[in-house]
């Protein structure tokens, strides 16, 4: 595998990506180099969006491809938004309307368990049987405000006891060691090398 098509317009997950993979001599470039349209992620895991953006992408492109699919999973409301993070509101998108939505539904809750969760999906070709995934989880608490300037989308509500900081407190850097996304980022990396081993 010499070169894998990234399901994501994402600039930042795009460097981030060949930052991470360049060791193993795999090149990363975004669908939007091939033309390829945003795929349709209709189901309610994951797992399932993941794997339906990749192949997508490899079904366009005749590369091998990845993609994730992530959001935040709150204890008190059944792990809504879940895959409807980016959309809790409805549209057009709008991370002040989801957070105040959010801490709407929570009012007078106990309960403020939540979790952020990426899944990665990795295809070698479009019906590859035997996908790459990885699932990568960040445990905390929403608070009854926002706290930080950084970050975006719920990470001003997203506090972290351990460090006693909310997400969007934190340097990017050491959000990015700590995060869902970096966990499985971390994880499929290990997947691969021992598939290229």
């Amino acid at each position: 595998m010499k070169q894998l098509v990234l399901a994501s317009g994402n600039a930042g997950k795009l460097k981030e990506l060949n930052a991470l993979l360049a060791p193993l001599g795999i090149e990363v470039l975004p669908q939007s180099a091939f033309h390829v349209s945003e795929a349709e992620e209709p189901h309610p895991t994951f797992v399932e969006n993941a794997l339906a953006k990749a192949r997508h992408a490899s079904r366009a492109t005749g590369l091998p491809a990845l993609a994730d699919d992530s959001g935040l999973c709150v204890s008190a409301l059944g792990g809504a938004p879940g895959v409807m993070s980016a959309r809790f509101a409805g549209e057009p998108k709008s991370d002040a309307r989801n957070n105040s939505l959010l801490l709407e539904r929570l009012d007078g809750a106990s309960d403020r368990r939540a979790r952020f969760v990426c899944t990665l999906a990795l295809v070698h070709h479009a019906d590859d049987p035997l996908p790459l995934i990885a699932t990568g989880e960040w445990h905390g608490e929403i608070l009854a405000e926002a706290r930080g300037q950084s970050g975006f989308g719920y990470d001003p509500l997203f506090y972290v006891p351990d460090l006693d900081q909310t997400a969007a407190e934190l340097a990017p850097e050491l959000k990015n060691i700590l995060s869902h996304r970096g966990a499985a980022f971390r994880q499929l990396l290990e997947k691969l090398r021992a598939e290229l081993a």
